[in-house]
């Protein structure tokens, strides 16, 4: 049951981070577009619904993959058990402590830099490929 816990929560980080950067964009422009209506002339009702909706959106997701990341680190086992202070925060004299930790990746900033990765790539596809040339 907890294997199926955390492979349910991975699942819904990557499907959360995918739709950071595919779904709320296509989702304000949907908006967006109902907005404007069907007259010719971009309307600046329909790029303030464009922009309101994809903070909303972005935000939203962002603040939902927050949860689910604590979520998947709780389940996991690897929630930090130390606060690392900031370097400019730290006292200037010789008796600072020392923590005797590796730098790891985490599986949830693995599926996170994954999805950001995929999200440039098909982008630079679309982009390079399949977008057309507006010259000529």
């Amino acid at each position: 049951m907890e294997r199926a816990k955390r492979y349910g929560l991975a699942a819904l980080m990557a499907f959360l981070a995918l739709n950071i950067w595919t779904g709320s964009p296509l989702l304000a422009l949907w908006i967006g577009s109902r907005v404007q209506g069907s007259s010719g002339q971009t309307s600046f009702g329909a790029i303030l619904a464009i922009v309101g909706c994809l903070t909303v959106f972005s935000i939203g997701l962002y603040q939902a993959l927050k949860h689910v990341m604590y979520a998947y680190r709780d389940a996991t086992g690897t929630l930090p058990t130390v606060r690392t202070h900031a370097p400019w925060l730290r006292s200037m004299r010789g008796e600072r402590p020392t923590y005797e930790s590796a730098a790891t990746i985490s599986g949830a900033e693995r599926i996170i830099v994954v999805s950001v990765v995929l999200a440039a790539v098909a982008f630079e596809a679309w982009f390079f490929f399949f977008s057309g040339s507006p010259i000529g």
